[in-house]
């Protein structure tokens, strides 16, 4: 009887141990660049006068973080696992820090 208990508690702390061991170690999606994310996501109204012109304009990192999350107005919100947290933080940053492209602003 106490060798099955000690198997037991054996099994079930290997698989809990294991279960933890795979829980943080779970292999996260390969965060897309800013560019990218842009390309896909954001430059199709944003660059063709559905949506205001964002780049170039020094918006503020929260403030894209905030609209890309809630989507105001007529702009769907962006779930994290459309656009990753990760990924979000970069493309705030990225578009903060932009310069205007010439065929967006000629549009």
């Amino acid at each position: 009887m106490m060798k099955k208990l000690s198997l037991c508690a054996a099994l079930a702390s290997a698989c809990i141990g294991g279960a933890a061991w795979a829980s943080h170690h779970e292999a996260e999606p390969t965060p897309r660049p800013p560019e990218a994310v842009y390309a896909q996501v954001c430059g199709y109204c944003h660059g063709r006068n559905v949506g205001p012109v964002i780049r170039g304009r020094g918006l503020p990192a929260s403030l894209v973080r905030i609209m890309v999350r809630t989507g105001p107005n007529a702009m769907p919100a962006f779930r994290p696992t459309e656009i990753s947290d990760t990924e979000l933080d970069a493309l705030a940053n990225w578009i903060q820090h932009s310069e205007a492209d010439p065929e967006e602003a000629g549009q």
